[in-house]
């Protein structure tokens, strides 16, 4: 869980370095970490974006693990995506 969690967040400062696809990232980072949305509005609310079945198997799975998780930890995941947001290379955008 922990390392879907680095590599997930770890594409962000890409994201906006080049500044596209921000909003849409961090809506789903949020929609991600959110325990208040279950596995089915997360996957319709992505449907657009999952190119096959098994990618959208992947998000489910990535989902379900979030769920498991205490506050402490989605709380922390939190805290790692706006230190990614404030660091130099989102800062820009």
């Amino acid at each position: 869980m922990k390392l879907v969690t680095v590599l997930m967040l770890t594409a962000l400062p890409l994201y906006c370095y080049a500044g596209i696809g921000c909003d849409l990232l961090d809506d789903m980072i949020s929609t991600t970490i959110d325990p208040d949305v279950d596995v089915t509005e997360y996957i319709n609310n992505l449907k657009d974006f999952l190119p096959g079945e098994e990618t959208e198997k992947a998000y489910t799975f990535m989902k379900e693990c979030f769920l498991h998780q205490s506050e402490e930890t989605l709380e922390k995941v939190q805290e790692l995506e706006q230190a990614i947001y404030s660091s130099f290379w989102c800062a820009r955008h």
